[in-house]
């Protein structure tokens, strides 16, 4: 709309009934405001004008395994032996889903094939 000549700029705006060109430049009402009031952070670790590392204050570098608070494993108790604890371990079998099947055979009325 700012390339068009006067003419066309006026015809446009009679046609209408308002001036298009006054909002070209004020179309954006939520423009920042240029004074903005200082940020509210909280003070942490990375405040600090001296002994301020890259290498201190990477979250990466901080990550440990996780550790083990409660396992589902029974422990022997201090001194004991396998074999005078409760907790022996027995073989297990080995355990198929459904039932074996039986042999495949051909049939007898078909011989050749």
């Amino acid at each position: 709309m700012a390339s068009a000549t006067t003419i066309i700029q006026r015809l446009r705006n009679w046609a209408s009934g308002q001036n298009l060109q006054a909002k070209l430049q004020l179309r954006y009402q939520e423009i920042a405001k240029r004074t903005q009031p200082p940020p509210k952070l909280p003070v942490g670790p990375n405040h600090k004008l001296s002994n301020n590392y890259y290498c201190s204050r990477d979250g990466r570098r901080e990550v440990v395994p996780p550790s083990i608070i409660m396992t589902s494993q029974k422990v022997l108790a201090a001194g004991e032996t396998a074999e005078s604890s409760d907790v022996v371990a027995k073989e297990k079998e080995a355990r198929t889903p459904a039932p074996p099947m039986e042999k495949w055979e051909l049939s007898k009325d078909q011989p050749y094939l």
